[in-house]
């Protein structure tokens, strides 16, 4: 399948691995890419920028193909050398990096100066107007139903991306609520030019959490998760377990974040990926983890993605625009 996407990267698929924090390793992006889609390091997952030189090494020793980085900007709590993070990547031959959290402005020089091709997470249409106006590539559009940080205007993708489609002119990648050939064939029809998925990546068996976890979200439907953060500008979506339930008391109660911070450390979301116990900390997962039944390889998701997408074309939607039966 050629899209915008796939001919701006290179890549066989309209597909990207998104960059989940603790879970985007060189293991994941490397098995991402090599089923055909793009892989996605999280450069934040790694505490030095010398760490993130050694992996990056890494998933270049584990494939030949495409991959990217992840930098999320200005949303981690402790201080963070950026240009220093900025410039391991610069150097490293990395082409592909997706940016996300603040804008990626204050650095879209180097990434030029280096040929490298910038992927922007947007949540609002304005938010990637700004992102097209800098020069980024491509940009990926959050909905409401996403995983993480969906943003405070609560658009679900049905309508957000065909917004953001009729008002770019570089190719934007539909991200929130896609797990599936359905999801993909829906994004193309509201004009993205590929999709994003972090969720059904993250329970695939290449991903570097405890099965207990993915098989957490196998089980779940569409109503498990839960939003936090709200009072505090900085929503996020999680698995709605006991942390969730009390964050959101606590907010309610008009709680300072000062009394939550413990509950959501990353010390306990560590915790949970790597014990499987979904009550131990905050576990970012999406909406579409209702639609999500089992746990493949990285490779046969893709190949089902794919597959499940031509027939929906070739056959189901074919069938109605002919008439047939």
């Amino acid at each position: 399948m050629k899209t915008r996407l796939t001919e701006l990267l290179g890549i066989e698929t309209p597909i990207i691995c998104g960059g989940m924090m603790r879970v985007g390793t060189a293991e994941l992006a490397a098995a991402a890419s090599n089923a055909g889609a793009l892989g996605v390091m999280t450069a934040l997952t790694l505490p030095t920028p010398e760490l993130l030189k050694a992996e990056i090494e890494k998933c270049q020793s584990l494939t030949s193909k495409p991959f990217a980085v992840n930098l999320t900007v200005g949303v981690v709590a402790s201080e963070i050398n950026y240009d220093v993070y900025v410039d391991t990547i610069c150097a490293s031959g990395v082409k592909i990096v997706e940016t996300a959290g603040r804008s990626p402005e204050p650095f879209m020089e180097k990434f030029n100066a280096h040929g490298i091709k910038v992927i922007h997470k947007c949540v609002a249409v304005r938010h990637a107007l700004k992102a097209e106006r800098i020069g980024v590539a491509a940009v990926s559009i959050d909905g409401f139903e996403c995983a993480g940080h969906p943003g405070e205007k609560d658009v679900g993708g049905l309508v957000l991306f065909p917004a953001a489609a009729q008002a770019l002119k570089i190719p934007i990648v539909a991200s929130g609520g896609i797990a599936d050939g359905r999801g993909l064939v829906a994004a193309l029809a509201l004009g993205a030019d590929g999709i994003n998925m972090g969720t059904r990546f993250l329970v695939t068996k290449e991903a570097p959490i405890h099965e207990g976890i993915k098989q957490k979200v196998v089980e779940m439907d569409e109503n498990q998760t839960r939003l936090i953060f709200r009072t505090f500008k900085n929503t996020a979506r999680v698995y709605k377990n006991g942390i969730a339930d009390n964050v959101a008391e606590i907010e309610a109660a008009g709680g300072d974040f000062s009394q939550v911070h413990g509950l959501v450390s990353g010390q306990n979301q560590e915790k949970a990926w790597s014990t499987g116990d979904i009550e131990a900390g905050m576990v970012t997962v999406g909406q579409c983890g209702g639609l999500i039944n089992d746990i493949p390889s990285c490779e046969d998701l893709v190949k089902n993605i794919m597959s499940d997408a031509d027939e929906i074309i070739n056959e189901r939607l074919a069938s109605m625009s002919s008439g047939k039966s």
